[in-house]
Order: structure tokens, then C-alpha cells, then sequence
């Protein structure tokens, strides 16, 4: 499922529901590496996962030591878990990738300044959690006006029409 010549421009983020695609707040343009990771995960949050308590919102993914991790990802916990046993919520999970995948990574972030980020975490057929990264671009300033322009004509046209009615 690689679909690498493939643009997406991502327009909003999605708010705290698993299985859902993590789209940035900020427009990003991201070059599709669309591929998935296993993640590693405690049995809490698992459960936790299943819930629908996560956020992906401002997470991304990091290359420490040849190994790739998920950053800043908040699954909540189940109010069933023990208190003895409660892992940190944001605490740093490891994806498996195999190795050829992290080395296209390394490149792709330290050659052309890309940044990985999770798009969404699902489970598969075989039950196991997954999680689809992709290969994003920040935008640039004029970008960011631009995107400002537009959403403050939106409020300014959603108001009249509120004050309207």
C-alpha cells in the first residue's frame, strides 16, 4: 500500500477519537511515504486505544538510535487500570519498522528537512495496532497568512449570516 508519488494536502486535525485520520492544525503539505508501523504498546493502552482515548494532535515520529518512536501521542487511561500500573500518557512508544524503512526515513528527514508524522492508529485484520506515517512539509509564512486571510473571512461570513437570521 505504498503510495509514494502521491500528494495530500492536510486541512484540519481530527479531535480524540482512535481511528481516525491525524491531520495537522496547521496546512501541511506531505508527500505520501504511506506506510505503516506496529507500535508498541502496554496492555492499558490497548484497552485504552480500543476506547477511542487518544490524540494524535501535535504528535510526530523521531529517530533515536536507529529506532523510530512515537512523540507527544496522548492515549488516556482506562479508569479500569490498576493505580500501581499507569504508564505515562505521553510517553515516547517504539514503532517497528524493519530496517531499510528507518534508513529511507533518516534520509528522507535529514536530506530534504521532512518531518514524519502519524496520520492515523487502526487495528488490522490480525487485531494488531498500527499506525500510518507519511512524510510531511511545514508551511511556509506566506502560507500561513494566506490560511489566516481565509479563515477569518469564514468568521466574518458565518457571523453575518448568524446576525442575519
Amino acid at each position: 500500500m505504498c503510495l509514494s508519488n502521491l500528494y495530500l494536502v492536510v486541512l484540519f486535525r481530527s479531535s480524540n477519537r482512535a481511528l481516525s485520520p491525524h491531520l495537522g492544525s496547521i496546512i501541511r503539505l506531505a508527500r505520501i511515504f504511506n506506510d505503516e508501523a506496529g507500535i508498541e504498546l502496554k496492555g492499558s493502552e490497548v484497552k485504552a486505544l480500543r476506547a477511542g482515548r487518544v490524540n494524535l494532535k501535535d504528535s510526530y515520529v523521531r529517530i533515536i538510535k536507529n529506532e523510530a518512536f512515537l512523540m507527544n501521542a496522548h492515549i488516556s487511561y482506562v479508569d479500569t487500570t490498576n493505580p500501581h500500573f499507569k504508564p505515562d500518557e505521553t510517553r515516547p512508544r517504539k514503532l517497528l519498522l524493519h530496517r531499510k524503512e528507518i534508513d529511507k526515513l533518516i534520509g528522507k528527514t535529514t536530506r530534504d528537512g521532512l518531518t514524519i508524522v502519524p496520520l492515523s492508529i487502526y487495528f488490522n485484520r490480525k487485531n494488531l495496532a498500527k499506525v500510518q506515517i507519511a512524510l510531511a512539509k511545514g508551511k511556509k509564512t506566506h502560507d500561513k497568512r494566506e490560511t489566516l486571510k481565509r479563515k477569518e473571512a469564514d468568521r466574518e461570513a458565518k457571523r453575518a449570516m448568524r446576525d442575519k437570521y
